[in-house]
Parts: C-alpha cells; structure tokens; sequence
C-alpha cells in the first residue's frame, strides 16, 4: 500500500444547499458550511488583516470549484495589481476571466472627488448588466467604504447602503462586501460609516492583524450568522503558499479515522517488549524528559525504523540543524544519511524559522502532504509553546495530532521538561491526548548520571510498569533488564557494585557448599567400606558357626553309628 493512498483532507465533503462554500480550509468549518447563500456577508479589518485575499480567495473557489461565475468590484486596488498579487499564490485568474469571473474597476479618481455629490445608481446598473451577461452568483465590494466616505452627509451614506444591500437580495447574489475596521476600539467593528451595515447584512466576519510576544498572530472571528449556527470564538489563520487558511474548529469524522491493530516497531527492541509489540499505527507517541535525557535518540530510533520498513518519514527538529543531527544520532549507531539521498527520509529544521505556532503546523502539513508520510517525528513539539500565544499553540497541538490521525500518519513528538521532579504534565498539555506517553529522566546516585526510562500509558494495550535504564553505545540503543535492591532501583555503577557483591557471595557460597558436598561424599565413601567389613566379618562368623553346628551334628552321628557297629561285633540283641 503506497503511502499517498494515507494522506486524507481535512475538508468536510457535504455541501448545504442554503450556504455557499468558500473553499477556504477551516472556515467552512467554522460556519458550518460556509457563507449565506443568495445574502450578503460583511468581512471587516485593519490594513494587512487578509480581507481582498480572503473575498478574492472565496470568489474563485466559487467559479473553479462551484462553477458559479463571480464579480470583483475593486474600489481600492486596480484590477491588474489584484491580479498580479493573486499569481504569488498559484492562481490562475487570467484563465478564469475568461468565463467565469469579471474585474469592474471602480477607483474614484482625483477629479471625481472634487466633483461633489453622487451616488451608486450608475455603478449598480452597469453591476446588473454584467450580472446578467455572465449568469453571476457571487459578487465582491472590496472596500467599498472608500467610496462611502466621500459622502460628507450621513443621510446620503444611509441611502446608499440602503440602496446597495436592497439591489443585492434582489438579484439573488451571495455577496461579500469588505471594509476597514475601525481600529480605535478595544473590540474591532465596523468603521462608523459602515455600521448600520452591520446590522443590515446576514453575516458578519472580523479579522484581526496581531502582534503577540513578538510575533505575528492572525484571528478570524465570525460575529453574525442569521439563521445559522457558528462558532463564536476567535480562530487563528495563516497566509501560505496557497492563500488563506483557518485552523478553526476541524471536525473530525469519527467514521474515517483509521483504527488499526497493526504494530510499528519503535527502533528499539526492548522498549518494544515493553509496549507488548510497538508503538499502534496511526497513533500519537510522547516522549518527555529533561534536557540530555535521550529524547532525539528515541525519536532518531523510530525515524530509522520507520524508514527501514519503507515508510516516508518527515523529520523536523526544533533543536538543531538537520546535519548535525544526522551525525549526532550516528554516535549511537542510528544511521540515517543513506534514508536521506534516498528520500525516503525529510529532515527539516525549524531552528531558524519564524514565526506563529500555527504557521509551523501549516509548513509541517504542506511537507507531510508533499512528501506523502506515513511517520512524522517532531522534536521537540514544546518549541511551539515559546512563539508568540500560548493559548493558541496549546490548539495547534490538539489539531496536529486530529490532523495525524485522519491522515493516517503515524507521529512521535518529544517535549522538553524544565524542572525536576514528579511529571504532571507538559508545557502544551499533549500528554493528556497522546496514545503512548513515554518518560526519561535521571537518576544520580554515587555520582553518577545515569537515564531511565518508564511507560506512563499507552492506550489499548498493557505495558510494562518498571524503570529500566537506557543504555547508548557505539552498539546501540538498549535498555538494561530492571534491578532493585531493598526497593530501590539501581543503576550504573551502583548497579555494578550490587551485581558484583552478588556473585561474589554466589561464589564464596558455592565453592562452600561444594568443600561440604565433597566431606559428605567422603564419609558416605567410608561408611560404606566400613559397612562392607561389618558384613563380611558377619558372614565369615555366621559361616563358623553353621560349620561348628554341623561338626557336632556329624560327630553324634558317627558315634552312634560306632556304637550300634560295636553292639554288632560283640553279638549284642539290638535294642
């Protein structure tokens, strides 16, 4: 089975027929769908937030994807220049204005500024006329408030709001109009010329252009949908390779996740025995410990393999250069180079890399989907937790490990502890959602520093409840059969000493069991030779006496027979 048949989207695949999608991954799923069909959404934020590529991004997901043509009325940016940005991300636009989309441009100039009172009667007909020509269903306003502000009376804005939002609902259009936030407040809305807007359209979307710990954070927040439910809560979004994309709320469909009973060896036998067989397939692997402790070597030993079985594996450290990991995990007899020219192994380091912890996820994503994974190591995952917000790297772990399930993909991260001391918990809360919960740390006893290795969990499986010690070497990586004295679990020299001491006594008794086994076989020996004698002189005795019993028998015989003999000589009657 090739390993791009495991690479699964995250997109949910049913369409609601009273929304309209817009194809951007997440945000259909945090509207359950996506925007309201044949109804108008407002789309609000600050300068660099995402607005025209999020309305340009939706406009032609509609047309390529829905085959529903669209029109862009750019009221800031000319046609051209959107066009041009728009090719940075791979879109072909110039194929889809051929038929299924159309650039009005609709910049007021220098003159037209200076000319006093208008409205957007004459736009909105030449709008119509095109709709028609092209069967449109979606249409965008792209900073539309440009315009709108140039009406110095308020009335005059109502109107044409008014004015605008009625010509859309009757002609059926979904439509998007974008505007500038007012940045004043503490709450993001709606510039002053464009709240009555707010209340007027059947969606209201924000997006929010952060700076959070020194690093850059997007948010995306929907706070309106008319007869729909949402969710409320803000969602970080990225700008990537390919456009915008949400890491909202992934709903993961229960029905395709791959449960299976498969093994997958964790480049260490004995921690294998340990784990009744490996690590599951398709399942989430934690490795915590303090520094030095010989978390990249256990991930080093899983890369190798999983390579070793054929499998693609992505490889991306936050603590060192991919060089000098390879040469680094060598010094234990993990050899990963030749995986590498071969390209069954990516190895990337984000030790350099800026940037939010969700970009981090969307770059590990795009390499995992490129390079059609089926293990991915990442090491360590807690890097995530000093960019930028904490809350939301926390929810970056949570989605990656959702995201590794449904793709199939098997992932091994490790997590720096900073402090000694009992383990409760890791930096991004990972351990209460990973499968198999694997833990190293030290033991230092007679001045020694030696590591140990214990199983906290590992779901649906039973496991091993010692402390073993991880031994590296040229040879390897292995763990030592457990040893305790008196309770206490001993290692390196200690361990030696104990085990020394052990087979000493072994020994001193041994030999003094065989001196006494020897004394014993020594006087059995002479007990027997003495008993043999016993019986032989008992014999020669019994043998006297049966012989001296028999002369005195015979000798009684004889002499009666000499008698009756004489009796007979002398002519005496017998008797």
């Amino acid at each position: 089975m090739t390993a791009n048949k495991h690479i699964k989207t995250t997109k949910r695949t049913t369409s609601n027929p009273l929304k309209a999608r817009t194809g951007i991954e997440g945000f259909d799923e945090i509207t359950h769908g996506g925007l309201p069909r044949g109804r108008t959404t407002l789309l609000e934020g600050g300068p660099g937030s995402g607005k025209t590529l999020m309305a340009l991004q939706t406009l032609m997901n509609g047309a390529s994807l829905d085959n529903e043509p669209g029109i862009f009325v750019a009221f800031e940016e000319t046609s051209e220049r959107i066009t041009a940005n728009a090719a940075q991300f791979g879109w072909d636009l110039p194929a889809l204005q051929k038929k299924k989309l159309f650039f009005l441009n609709a910049q007021p100039t220098y003159d037209f500024v200076q000319s006093g009172g208008f409205d957007l009667g004459g736009m909105l007909a030449v709008l119509e006329a095109k709709v028609k020509e092209v069967k449109a269903k979606r249409i965008v306003l792209d900073a539309v408030d440009i315009v709108l502000s140039l009406m110095s009376d308020p009335a005059a804005r109502r109107r044409e709001l008014y004015q605008l939002h009625d010509w859309l609902l009757s002609n059926g259009l979904t439509a998007i109009i974008t505007s500038k936030a007012n940045l004043s407040d503490d709450d993001v809305g709606a510039h002053p010329q464009m709240a009555l807007l707010q209340f007027m359209v059947d969606c209201g979307v924000i997006l929010s252009h952060a700076v959070v710990g020194g690093v850059s954070q997007r948010n995306v927040r929907v706070v309106k949908y008319r007869g729909s439910a949402f969710e409320e809560n803000e969602s970080p979004f990225v700008i990537g390779d390919a456009g915008l994309e949400v890491a909202g709320a992934h709903y993961t469909d229960e029905s395709r996740i791959e449960v299976s009973k498969e093994r997958v060896s964790s480049g260490v036998p004995r921690l294998d025995t340990m784990l009744g067989g490996g690590y599951y397939r398709c399942s989430s692997v934690l490795i915590t410990g303090f520094p030095g402790t010989a978390k990249t070597t256990l991930c080093g030993a899983f890369a190798e393999a999983a390579c070793g079985r054929g499998e693609r594996t992505l490889y991306v450290t936050f603590d060192s250069d991919a060089n000098e990991l390879i040469r680094n995990l060598s010094s234990v007899n993990i050899r990963l180079r030749h995986f590498v020219k071969s390209g069954m192994l990516l190895t990337k380091s984000a030790r350099m890399v800026t940037g939010s912890a969700e970009i981090h996820l969307m770059r590990i994503r795009n390499l995992a989907q490129k390079h059609q994974v089926r293990s991915l190591v990442i090491d360590p995952l807690s890097a995530l937790s000093n960019v930028g917000n904490k809350e939301t790297a926390m929810g970056v772990a949570e989605r990656l490990i959702d995201w590794a399930k449904l793709s199939g993909i098997t992932l091994v991260c490790s997590s720096l502890l900073q402090e000694s001391g009992q383990v409760e918990g890791t930096p991004l809360q990972v351990s209460t959602i990973a499968d198999t919960w694997i833990h190293l740390n030290y033991l230092v006893l007679a001045g020694e520093r030696n590591r140990g290795l214990s199983i906290i969990k590992s779901r649906g499986t039973s496991h091993s409840n010692q402390v073993r010690e991880l031994i590296l070497s040229d040879a390897g990586v292995t763990l030592a059969d457990a040893y305790t004295a008196g309770g206490e679990v001993l290692m390196g020299t200690l361990r030696w000493e104990k085990e020394l001491a052990a087979r000493t006594a072994r020994t001193e008794i041994e030999a003094v069991t065989k001196q006494k086994q020897a004394k014993l076989l020594t006087d059995e020996a002479l007990l027997e030779v003495q008993l043999k004698a016993v019986q032989l002189e008992l014999e020669v005795k019994r043998a006297e006496k049966e012989t001296l019993t028999r002369l005195g028998t015979d000798r009684k015989v004889e002499l009666a027979h000499g008698r009756n003999h004489m009796r007979e000589l002398r002519g005496v009657d017998k008797k």
